[in-house]
């Protein structure tokens, strides 16, 4: 599966948030802090990642909320 970015949270938590939101609503995604994955923290900002072709459904989520 290949992953495309979505979203970008300004720290973990929110990111998390975006994720379950999403999973409950049965779209995979994943997150990765933005820039070097070795220095990230919570308060780094993250980016959502939905898979390729699937943006529309995220889009969709989003307006449902």
């Amino acid at each position: 599966m290949s992953w495309t970015p979505y979203k970008t949270a300004p720290n973990l938590m929110l990111a998390e948030m975006w994720k379950e939101l999403f999973e409950a609503e049965g779209l995979p995604a994943r997150i990765l802090p933005d820039g070097d994955i070795q220095s990230w923290s919570e308060r780094s900002k993250f980016i959502v990642y939905v898979p390729r072709g699937r943006e529309h459904v995220a889009e969709e989520i989003l307006r449902k909320i």
